[in-house]
């Protein structure tokens, strides 16, 4: 029986093709990068680092359990490394059509 149970985690682990947890952290946070990026985010002064970081930090606070799920449930492995390579929105775009 604990052989069956063995067998059982590592097949369904091994086999398991969607994005990591960890993958799926690194995606939001270089998805929130890339939109804080094109909305003009610069940040030439250390206050105004400071003050972004604190802003994407609350976004993915916010947003991260939610974003997790969805994306280690519903999103294939290699969009999300897809998603990851890019640099820019229009990038990210362009993973959707990728097949």
């Amino acid at each position: 029986m604990k052989r069956w149970i063995l067998g059982a985690v590592l097949v369904a682990t091994g086999c398991k093709t969607g994005p990591s947890d960890e993958q799926c952290r690194q995606l939001l946070d270089h998805l929130i990068d890339l939109e804080f990026k094109k909305a003009g985010a610069a940040a030439s002064s250390d206050s105004m680092k400071a003050e972004i970081a604190k802003q994407k930090q609350a976004v993915s606070d916010a947003k991260a359990n939610e974003f997790i799920d969805a994306c280690t449930k519903k999103t294939a492995r290699s969009r999300v490394e897809c998603a990851l390579g890019a640099g820019d929105l229009d990038a990210l775009a362009r993973c959707d059509d990728a097949k």
